[in-house]
């Protein structure tokens, strides 16, 4: 009784630990496998799985991670033990898998997840039980699977901090009352419903406000239902891929000059010259319209409006935007003379790529409120340029944007843009102007001029006093003397100076970008001339990394950044410069300062490694094994054997240049004499001239039956005997046959024959090799002998 109330508790404690130990075991095999799967997974809160052909998700998730990003695997399914540890998870990317299903609490411990991304799935249904526990998430993105509808009631009945909704698939045919219950606010939504043809209105009634919302559908009918339920909802509202073609359809339209929204967006849109006049009118009705856009639009028509468009002038409408605008047409469109009316009040408007050669002069003077205009990417020349900015053009014009036209003479551009008055900034980057002229005339007030990419080889006092900017980068400028009394930036970049600019004639610049050109240092002087300076981006350059050069650069006073291109340790992101690091923050070593030193340092090194390579060499028969190597790469090129109709010998006789007489006048007549006699094979004369002697030999060596090796101190001196002996080592150790004879000449001991020849030695240990005797009676035994061997 003692000893078990003594025992129990023990057992009881061992089992805990062992319970213990297993979990904790388990538990660190999970992490293990997970760190093998995903090595993202270990160190950081970022766990990237993505795109790595996972078919499930992997075990081991804890609730260190905050980000999950597993898109593009292969997984089919998300099981309720999956994500049960990841209680802290923020971001979940699932999209581009091909989940189907999902069990109704998968999502049940993620109560601080902000935005999961299930799109482009195979979703067949959605469910509202998913959602049920998502009290955080903020952003939902459902689009590209395969469910037609979104149920009876409304899956996001719970999701009460939802801001961006992304919704749809080409499957997607119906939306019904009730599917949107729960949701008032949404800063955007993105319904992707080309094929959705069934839309019970008030389907949207509950939604109070969306501040963007993207419509992809192509039924006029549903999306004038939907614009119906949103008339006082919708801020900025896009219609993607929507055909304007129809006339007749165009009425149903018309519920859109009753919308407040203040920005409507056409992207991928077809529109004809039978409905653009209907299109204006409503537009131009929208009580609140402040601006439009057009993107990736196609026109068919020529401007030759079927019907006159007849509009009130919006009192709202101020920004105008049409990039990429095709015209089926464009040489034959007409001129915008219909629209002239209308543009008065806009004060801002964006014309890009859109092959825009000329803007008529009577268009020009209707803008009468344009402060901004983009005109970038066109094909606007010099002479059009002057006509579009006619006198009493653009009269309040403040910014032009003309990069990536056709303008190829600045002195006109100048002259033709002087007329305006008002004008500040003007960006004419990316054109084709070449030399430039001494003197040029601009408007009077211009403070920011870009001339970057333009072809200029040298800056001269064409450039206006006046600028407070200037941008002459990527130029191939070899020096900038200019004076300009008030400029406060300037742009160097992408150029070939050498040296800074003097300060003397820009007094009052406080930034200056330099990089990417062939400075390598700064002079005392240069640098403290700048005293104004307050951030100097020279990254990108050909400095030497001194130290007294670092030093010189961080005791400056007065400046607030200087970016100098160091060593790629020192590289880091600043507000300017793209590549460089402040120059407070460097602290080279003693190494980077001394560069020649450590240059020659590791010269000394590579040769002494270069000589340490070549005496291990020696000492191991490196050439010896190279040799070998070639000698069998080259006799891979041909088969092991020789087919016997290609054998011409009955034995190759190697041997050396020394022991030509006993072997020529002795054995050749012996055993060529005989009978039968013996054909053998002798360097002298039977080697094809011109050949390679390599080839010979390994033809030779190939084409007989055996190899003959006469031995002696002289053989064994032979560089030839030597590769002879080398290849049929070779041959001897790859077919594993005994087609060498060892004729011993004289008295010569085993270890005379290079250790590395292990075939051989083991031939001489193992074997009887033959020995030229000095008797008679003993020779003839000999000859008896070999020709025997010759045979076998």
């Amino acid at each position: 009784m003692f000893n078990q109330t003594k025992h129990e508790p023990r057992t009881t404690h061992t089992w805990q630990v062992w319970a213990i130990y297993m979990v904790l075991a388990a538990n660190l095999s999970e992490e293990q496998v997970l760190k093998q799967v995903c090595p993202s997974c270990g160190a950081t809160q970022l766990c990237n799985c993505s795109s790595m052909d996972l078919d499930f998700i992997p075990a081991g998730l804890t609730d260190k991670i905050t980000t999950l990003n597993l898109s593009h695997n292969r997984i089919k399914h998300i099981r309720s033990q999956d994500l049960q540890q990841t209680v802290n998870l923020r971001v979940l990317l699932l999209q581009s898998n091909n989940i189907s299903s999902i069990d109704e609490d998968s999502f049940r411990s993620l109560g601080k997840l902000e935005l999961l991304d299930l799109s482009n799935n195979s979703l067949a249904h959605v469910s509202p039980a998913w959602f049920g526990h998502l009290f955080s998430l903020q952003h939902l993105h459902l689009q590209g699977n395969a469910y037609r509808d979104l149920g009876e009631s409304s899956p996001f009945s719970s999701l009460r901090n939802l801001s961006s909704l992304h919704l749809g698939n080409r499957r997607f045919s119906t939306i019904r009352r009730g599917n949107f219950e729960g949701i008032e606010l949404l800063d955007k939504l993105w319904i992707d419903g080309g094929n959705l043809r069934q839309y019970e209105p008030g389907s949207f009634k509950s939604i109070k406000k969306v501040n963007h919302m993207i419509v992809d559908i192509r039924s006029i009918n549903v999306f004038s239902a939907i614009v119906r339920d949103l008339l006082h909802s919708v801020t900025w509202l896009e219609l993607r891929k929507i055909p304007f073609s129809i006339p007749a359809e165009m009425q149903l339209l018309r519920v859109l000059s009753l919308s407040f929204a203040q920005k409507i967006s056409l992207k991928e849109a077809l529109l004809t010259d039978a409905t653009v006049p209907e299109i204006v009118s409503i537009l131009e009705d929208m009580p609140k319209l402040v601006e439009v856009e057009m993107i990736d639009c196609r026109l068919m028509g020529t401007g030759q409006w079927q019907i006159q468009i007849q509009a009130n002038q919006s009192q709202t409408l101020r920004v105008l935007t049409i990039e990429k605008l095709s015209i089926e047409e464009f040489y034959l469109f007409t001129d915008l003379q219909a629209v002239e009316g209308l543009l008065s009040l806009l004060t801002k408007v964006t014309v890009r790529n859109t092959k825009v050669f000329l803007v008529p002069c009577s268009l020009s003077r209707r803008l009468l409120s344009l402060e901004y205009l983009d005109l970038s990417a066109n094909l606007l020349g010099d002479q059009s340029l002057e006509h579009s900015a006619c006198q009493g053009g653009w009269p309040s014009l403040q910014a032009l944007n003309l990069s990536q036209n056709s303008l190829g003479d600045l002195e006109m551009t100048g002259k033709s843009l002087s007329r305006l008055r008002q004008l500040i900034l003007l960006d004419i980057s990316q054109n084709n102007f070449g030399e430039i002229p001494d003197v040029c005339e601009w408007p009077k007030h211009l403070k920011y001029l870009n001339l970057s990419s333009t072809q200029i080889p040298k800056l001269t006092t064409c450039i206006p006093l006046t600028l407070e900017v200037l941008d002459v980068s990527a130029n191939n400028l070899k020096e900038f003397g200019l004076q300009l009394p008030f400029l406060k930036e300037l742009y160097l970049a992408k150029n070939q100076l050498k040296t800074l600019p003097g300060a003397a004639p820009i007094p009052n610049l406080v930034a200056m970008s330099i990089r990417r050109n062939k400075l390598n240092s700064f002079s005392r002087e240069e640098f403290e001339a700048f005293k104004k300076m307050e951030l100097l981006d020279a990254s990108d350059n050909n400095f030497i990394c001194s130290c007294e050069f670092v030093s010189f650069i961080q005791h400056q006073a007065g400046m607030a950044q200087v970016l100098v291109g160091w060593p790629d340790k020192y590289i880091c992101d600043s507000p300017l410069a793209v590549r460089g690091t402040q120059v407070g923050a460097v602290h080279p070593s003693l190494m980077e300062c001394h560069r020649s030193l450590v240059v020659s340092l590791i010269c000394v090194l590579v040769f002494l490694v270069i000589l340490v390579l070549v005496a291990v060499g020696y000492k191991y028969h490196v050439v010896w094994y190279l040799r070998m190597t070639w000698a069998w790469l080259q006799a891979k090129r041909k088969p092991k054997r020789a087919p016997a109709k290609d054998i011409c010998y009955d034995a190759f006789v190697s041997y050396s240049e020394n022991d030509s007489d006993w072997v020529e006048n002795i054995m050749v007549r012996e055993l060529e004499q005989a009978c039968p006699p013996f054909r053998l094979c002798l360097h002298k004369r039977d080697f094809v001239p011109g050949k390679w002697i390599v080839d010979n030999i390994i033809d030779s060596i190939e084409k007989s039956h055996k190899t003959l090796f006469v031995l002696s101190e002289h053989f064994v001196q032979s560089e030839w005997c030597k590769y002879e002996l080398d290849f049929s080592h070779f041959r001897l150790f790859d077919e594993n046959n005994d087609a060498a004879i060892l004729v011993l000449l004289e008295p010569i001991q085993s270890k005379a024959i290079p250790k590395r020849f292990c075939k051989l030695r083991k031939i001489m240990n193992t074997k009887t090799y033959l020995e030229w005797p000095p008797g008679e009676e003993q020779q003839k035994r000999f000859w008896e002998n070999l020709k025997g061997a010759l045979k076998s």
